[in-house]
């Protein structure tokens, strides 16, 4: 009985320290845990809040290269009283900037007549018995090709040489 008698006292047996101490250790462990959860959540946000700004200034700028290439349209529709030569003389160099704006965004226009075809840049859209052109070579551009080395924005639309029968 005497040993009952002193763990009855003020301290609480070790059992019950360990227990207790355990317990603050979960509960500090689960704040971590939610804080840590918490701080991920808000750098998801944040990752998507300044993907989307980026994407927005990105569209800002495609759309403000446009710009000059829509005012200079406007000119010529104002001068569309003026002489045939001068109307076309405008809408060439209206589609020549046109092309600029498209070459600076890193999507140049390609010629590829007399060049093999590739269907990886090419899309056939007839072929045409040609004596003196090998077969496969491009003998007209329907639709011209733009792109850079590694995209094609848009693959060009062909007419390929195609073996006499």
């Amino acid at each position: 009985m005497g040993d009952q008698e002193t763990n009855t006292g003020t301290a609480p047996p070790p059992v019950e320290e360990a227990l207790e101490e355990a317990r603050e250790q979960a509960a500090e462990m689960e704040d971590r845990w939610r804080r840590t959860a918490a701080e991920l959540d808000n750098f998801r946000k944040r990752v998507a809040r300044e993907s989307d700004q980026q994407r927005e200034t990105e569209r800002a700028l495609v759309a403000a290269s446009w710009l000059p290439v829509v005012d200079n349209l406007e000119l010529a529709l104002e001068h569309a009283d003026a002489e045939y030569d001068a109307i076309v003389e405008g809408i060439q160099a209206v589609r020549d900037q046109a092309l600029g704006v498209l070459a600076g965004l890193g999507y140049p226009r390609f010629d590829d007549s007399g060049k093999p075809f590739d269907p990886a840049l090419h899309e056939a859209v007839g072929t045409t018995p040609t004596p003196d052109v090998p077969a496969g070579t491009i003998v007209h551009v329907v639709r011209p090709r733009y792109g850079d080395g590694t995209r094609v924005l848009r693959p060009a639309a062909v007419v390929v040489a195609a073996q006499e029968s």
